[in-house]
């Protein structure tokens, strides 16, 4: 139940405690490429940001539609209109009642009824909606594999509107909102269910365990085996590639997860010591850790057994086809952690404060004893 719990809490509101936007590149743009009026809904989280720079980059015209409460002096610049996903509490969606556009990226959809009048109301007036939806829209996590028709997860009351005990509606309710575009735009919807989102900006406690505890040295305890896999995607390259699904007025169903190969956590571990120059080494623990150790979570890590099996191996074929690319491991380490360092002190410390987990030493000399 505790992994359960954790694993759908991985892709909600930790999502949402992210500090620091983006610095991009300008990116070489396109000149057949089509020049596109996107609104974002949202766009001031982890993702947001990094859309709204890939698209400038691109030569499109951004607009963002959010409350105007998470980070409010972000894109002075930008066009930036002032409502509620709820149609019904304040203003609601007035602000975009008669608005054109070309696409419409939706990253704040967390409630059917909100994604429904949302996409009911633009569905006149825009070409294109682009979802950003969760694997954890999937029903099950045992089966490897598993590609976009994958039975999706499914709750007794489609009209609750509350993540429930430890967010454990969250995957539900996004699966009902991928419908809830589906049915308003139906044919030109692209849905988009990343896995894990990591790379600078993610200064959560996910995949930053990882080389935030590696940097440090030492004796490190690392779960499961090395070969276990990982699936993770950097959030500039998911960003991209939504921009690139929005030029290409690209519509269906992909799971953005990567990277196109099959990624070990031992691989994660050993790129990051040769990233940070660490003098880290590595006990792994295998899963019996768990039965002495039932409060431990490590995160980003599932057992490759049972009914996590196939949490890390869902199948990205179509979205490789349809031009997603991903980036070296460990530019996503390095750039991760530079943005990291670049945090105030107090942030800093939060973070740190839950590194290493606690009981680390004590497992590390267990694993060493079991194998004398």
């Amino acid at each position: 139940m505790i992994r359960t719990t954790l694993l759908r809490c991985t892709f909600c509101c930790l999502a949402l405690l992210l500090a620091a936007g983006p610095v991009l590149a300008e990116a070489p743009t396109d000149d057949d490429a089509p020049r596109l009026r996107i609104l974002i809904l949202g766009g001031t989280g982890f993702i947001g940001p990094w859309e709204v720079e890939a698209a400038l980059a691109h030569g499109h015209e951004v607009t963002l539609f959010n409350r105007g409460k998470s980070r409010p002096d972000m894109f002075p610049d930008l066009e930036r209109l002032k409502g509620d996903r709820d149609p019904d509490k304040d203003a609601g969606l007035s602000a975009l009642e008669g608005r054109e556009f070309d696409v419409v990226i939706d990253n704040s959809g967390y409630y059917p009824r909100h994604v429904k009048a949302s996409a009911e109301l633009l569905a006149p007036h825009v070409k294109q909606y682009i979802y950003v939806s969760s694997v954890s829209a999937y029903a099950l996590t045992a089966p490897e594999g598993q590609d976009v028709d994958a039975p999706l997860a499914t709750m007794d009351d489609p009209t609750v509107e509350e993540m429930g005990e430890n967010w454990v509606n969250y995957g539900p309710l996004k699966a009902l909102c991928e419908q809830a575009a589906q049915a308003a735009m139906p044919g030109r919807v692209a849905v988009v269910r990343p896995g894990y989102i990591v790379g600078p900006g993610d200064h959560t406690y996910r995949f930053s365990y990882w080389p935030l505890r590696v940097r440090q040295g030492g004796a490190v305890a690392v779960p499961g085996a090395p070969d276990d896999p990982i699936q993770v995607i950097d959030v500039r390259d998911l960003t991209e590639w939504i921009i690139h699904l929005a030029e290409q007025n690209t519509t269906g169903v992909f799971n953005g997860c990567g990277p196109d190969r099959v990624l070990t956590m031992g691989e994660v571990v050993e790129t990051t010591k040769s990233a940070t120059r660490s003098d880290a080494t590595f006990t792994w623990l295998g899963t019996g850790f768990s039965e002495t150790h039932p409060d431990v979570y490590f995160p980003i890590w599932t057992p490759y057994e049972g009914e996590y099996k196939g949490f890390h191996t869902f199948s990205n074929a179509r979205s490789t086809a349809a031009g997603l690319t991903f980036r070296p491991l460990a530019d996503t380490v390095a750039a991760l952690l530079e943005r990291f360092d670049t945090l105030p002190e107090d942030e800093r410390a939060k973070v740190m404060e839950r590194i290493p987990v606690a009981g680390e030493a004590e497992m590390i000399e267990a694993a060493k004893s079991q194998g004398e």
